[in-house]
């Protein structure tokens, strides 16, 4: 991720973020953007034009838009930041895991691409942040990162989870009272035929999960 970056607002920097967060490399719709964000689709689309002049997404009118090269650069920039962020206000900082996404929004934007490799270094170079999200490299590759969902294991089978797909500090504080973490071994006991309700075992003590929180949890199996 060579230091190219030119300064981009925050509001530009955070629908950069969202495209790469919801599409990847792929196209996002309007609408999707527009709910991630929590703003009008006519907002949206007006910005989309913008950031399309300045090279920064490719963007066509009720098709939606994707990050162009240099945009994608820029979103990961933010996105190593961010992550690298939380990593330290956990570890040194005592905040808790469900605190700390609304401080690294703000940060993020402050930050200079010295202080982020200080802060990397800082911390020995972490690999993924306390969520087990994977933090960028410089030169914008992502870190392998298991990514079987628990909702997709059936029973019998035990996930060793990874990652948590959730910045709401109520579904996260909520998992972390059921003991699950990255490095938690989860055994599926019951799928429930209706509604995808998960029976499962964590260190010995049975739990049940909605769908919803089971698609929360990222891992690999290991049995």
């Amino acid at each position: 991720m060579p230091n190219t970056s030119t300064a981009l607002s925050p509001s530009v920097g955070d629908y950069l973020k969202a495209l790469w967060s919801i599409g990847k490399d792929e196209s996002v719709s309007t609408n999707d953007l527009a709910e991630r964000l929590g703003i009008s689709s006519a907002s949206v689309s007006s910005m989309l034009a913008k950031l399309k002049g300045s090279g920064l997404v490719h963007y066509q009118r009720y098709r939606g838009a994707r990050l162009s090269a240099k945009g994608r650069r820029e979103a990961l920039r933010l996105v190593r930041r961010h992550r690298l962020l939380e990593t330290f206000m956990i570890t040194h900082l005592d905040y808790s895991w469900d605190e700390v996404h609304e401080e690294a929004e703000t940060l993020e934007h402050a930050l200079s691409e010295r202080f982020t490799e200080r802060l990397a270094n800082l911390l020995d170079h972490p690999s993924h942040d306390p969520h087990g999200d994977p933090i960028p490299n410089t030169d914008g590759s992502l870190p392998d990162t298991p990514n079987t969902p628990l909702a997709k294991l059936e029973p019998g089978q035990t996930l060793e989870v990874a990652r948590l797909l959730s910045q709401s500090s109520e579904a996260l504080t909520y998992l972390a009272e059921l003991g699950i973490n990255p490095g938690t071994e989860i055994e599926v006991t019951v799928r429930e035929p209706v509604g995808g309700l998960l029976h499962v075992k964590i260190d010995g003590t049975e739990n049940a999960l909605s769908r919803e929180l089971a698609l929360l949890i990222e891992g690999r199996t290991i049995g």
